[in-house]
């Protein structure tokens, strides 16, 4: 890079140190939550949302437990002013949720900002101007004493028309470029809107520190947070609120460091959508929380839902890999995960554990409306044994012999390789049963009869090459009288691993037996499945030895 010495550190640091919130190790209660998608969301869509989906995306975020929703900025256009009039013209607005609405600090925005409001039941009126030294100069060319009385006129305009208009409004300030303001400049500033709102117990004031632009490092924005939440007057009146953007990646750590450092409330969106990079991601947020063991206030028990109501009024996509939400985030491709994640999932069940904590997995896909099965193992080239045999083990009740699942798992993941494709859990049986089951070339099994006096004898009817043949053989056990008579008749081999087990309950139950045999120094498997146990036991070695035909 060539640049670097056009850029300088545009952040301004508290001229005291406040760093107490290092101390602090986790949140210990979720923040209030304002969504700001209809608003700051809305307005960063190559193809804005039509009323309809307004209302439906509003819905949603009713439906998710928001109870403060940011629902646009009534006087930039018709379609905002329309959609506010719609919820509340049309009561659909829940008794025990709070509409937002943004303005600017200028009569005539503010003014028709009302006149949307008229007759709410609960609004916040969200004013603000920006104060950092770059807007000063650049934009507004104006002093620090003129932009402060930007400010103190937009709350004499929002004391002044709430007093004018039917409805129940609260109020809301935000020093817009928070971040890129001198900080006790912007201390100045609050503490002089604040004189002029004079909130109370009954009536407290929302005082809005956003991100606007990312400019620091999140340690940085946690002590402006700390030294503003110190120094604010009226601070048992004031509620403290974030709105992260995401330019350098930090919008959840700006705000997680903001909520120890004092803040008492985020504005965000789903999934992060907003200007440039984006606003904070709640669900991220959110679900952080929860996986502390800390309620967040609101219900993502079926996030695929969401998701989809998300991408279909949005037109944009989750990302794959977004946290929690992707649709690959729980997914184990890799071996290693996958048998870490197997073995932590069977462990869990028998123990009947009430705590989290499978490897790899710092949420249970299920509070999520995920599923095991299909969100977690995924089979391509780079799977392994523990994850195939989670599959068949949990989809077709085949729980192989640890040295079967390494055989099967290599020839799963070649097919996969080949085919250069993720593999379904019907594909994957298919390649075990395709190569190991129930195999009858060259030697099939066509009927059995045992005898039993001091050893068992077995009488075995065989189709050999196409061929009938009966061949007799004796041993300790039926299946070694069986090896016996095979071995007698020529088709030399030594059982090595022998494995059965019911595959489902009930009487009409099939069985299922794994049989590893040596041929010539050579190691084979093969698997038989039948109702009756020793047929599939017969039939299981017999597999095994078609496979060292092959």
């Amino acid at each position: 890079m060539e640049n670097t010495k056009k850029y300088q550190r545009g952040y301004f640091m508290p001229p005291v140190n406040s760093t107490s919130w290092v101390n602090k190790e986790y949140i210990d209660k979720a923040p209030i939550w304002c969504s700001v998608d209809l608003r700051d969301g809305n307005q960063s869509l190559v193809i804005p949302m039509s009323l309809e989906e307004k209302v439906e995306f509003f819905n949603l975020l009713v439906e998710v437990g928001f109870k403060e929703i940011e629902v646009g900025f009534p006087a930039a256009s018709e379609t905002e002013y329309i959609f506010l009039r719609k919820l509340i013209d049309e009561n659909l607005i829940p008794d025990d949720v709070t509409i937002q609405v943004l303005t600017q600090a200028r009569e005539h925005i503010v003014e028709k900002t009302f006149m949307a409001l008229e007759g709410c039941k609960n609004a916040i009126v969200h004013v603000y101007n920006s104060t950092s030294k770059a807007q000063r100069e650049q934009v507004f060319k104006k002093s620090k004493e003129e932009i402060l009385e930007i400010a103190v006129n937009g709350a004499k305009m929002l004391n002044k028309y709430a007093k004018e208009t039917k409805g129940n409004f609260r109020f809301e300030y935000s020093p817009e470029s928070f971040t890129g303001t001198e900080i006790d400049y912007a201390l100045e500033v609050c503490n002089a809107v604040l004189d002029e709102f004079k909130p109370t117990k009954d009536n407290k004031v929302i005082i809005n520190l956003p991100v606007t632009v990312s400019m620091s490092l999140p340690h940085v924005y946690a002590n402006q947070i700390e030294y503003m939440s110190n120094n604010l007057k009226y601070r048992e009146n004031v509620i403290i609120s974030l709105h992260p953007h995401n330019d350098r990646g930090c919008a959840v750590a700006d705000s997680e460091l903001g909520l120890l450092a004092g803040a008492d409330r985020i504005e965000g969106t789903l999934f992060g959508n907003g200007e440039r990079t984006g606003n904070v991601d709640i669900v991220t947020l959110a679900l952080n929380m929860y996986t502390h063991g800390i309620e967040p206030n609101l219900n993502f028990k079926d996030l695929p839902h969401i998701v989809s109501v998300y991408e279909k009024v949005t037109r944009m996509h989750v990302y794959e890999r977004s946290p929690y939400a992707g649709k690959l985030v729980f997914a184990a491709f890799s071996g290693s995960h996958q048998d870490a994640i197997a073995k932590g999932m069977k462990m869990r069940k028998e123990l009947n554990k009430e705590i989290w904590d499978v490897p790899y997995l710092p949420i249970d896909p299920q509070d999520l409306g995920r599923e095991y099965e299909s969100d977690v193992i995924r089979i391509n080239s780079q799977s392994g044994k523990g994850g195939i045999g989670y599959i068949l083990e949990t989809h077709y009740g085949l729980d192989l012999p640890p040295k079967m699942r390494e055989v099967v798992g290599y020839k799963v993941k070649s097919v996969s390789d080949h085919a250069h494709k993720e593999l379904s859990k019907e594909e994957v049986y298919e390649v075990f049963y395709d190569t190991y089951v129930n195999l009858c070339k060259p030697y099939k099994l066509v009927d059995y009869h045992y005898f039993r006096k001091d050893v068992v004898k077995v009488i075995l009817t065989m189709e050999i090459n196409g061929e009938i043949k009966d061949i007799t053989g004796s041993g300790n056990g039926r299946l070694a009288a069986v090896s016996s008579a095979l071995n007698d008749y020529g088709i030399k081999h030594q059982i090595i691993t022998y494995k059965e087990h019911a595959l489902e309950s009930g009487s009409t139950s099939q069985a299922v037996a794994y049989v590893c045999v040596s041929v010539n120094d050579q190691i084979y498997w093969g698997a038989g499945i039948d109702e009756d146990i020793m047929a599939a036991s017969i039939i299981g070695l017999i597999s095994a030895l078609n496979r060292s035909q092959e």
